[in-house]
């Protein structure tokens, strides 16, 4: 599958809780109605590594067939509403987004 990953910076503490209900209730749902879109998958983070501050406040995971479906996407109203949406909640709540495409890959675990 190829993959969107997109990684939202934390909100403010003053700003947190109305930041998760915008998330949770206008943007997430936008981004599931993206045509194409195989499966989605949303991660708040809680907890860095060892203690530390995560890197991060969210994570979505967007997949798709190949770039190709994924650039048909990018044409669709569904795209420029979530787009436009994600553009007004970092006005909005002074959060960050950062976006890389990949190709998903799976190993076996265990011994």
């Amino acid at each position: 599958m190829y993959k969107l990953i997109a990684t939202w910076s934390a909100p403010s503490a003053e700003q947190l809780d109305e930041f998760e209900t915008h998330y949770e209730e206008v943007h997430a749902p936008a981004a599931a109605a993206v045509p194409h879109l195989r499966r989605i998958v949303l991660t708040r983070t809680a907890d860095g590594l060892e203690g530390a501050t995560p890197g991060f406040h969210r994570v979505a995971e967007m997949f798709f067939d190949s770039p190709e479906a994924l650039e048909e996407s990018s044409t669709s109203p569904q795209w420029a509403a979530m787009r436009a949406d994600a553009g007004g909640m970092i006005e909005r709540f002074g959060v960050t987004l950062t976006v890389a495409l990949g190709w998903e890959s799976e190993l076996p675990v265990g011994g």
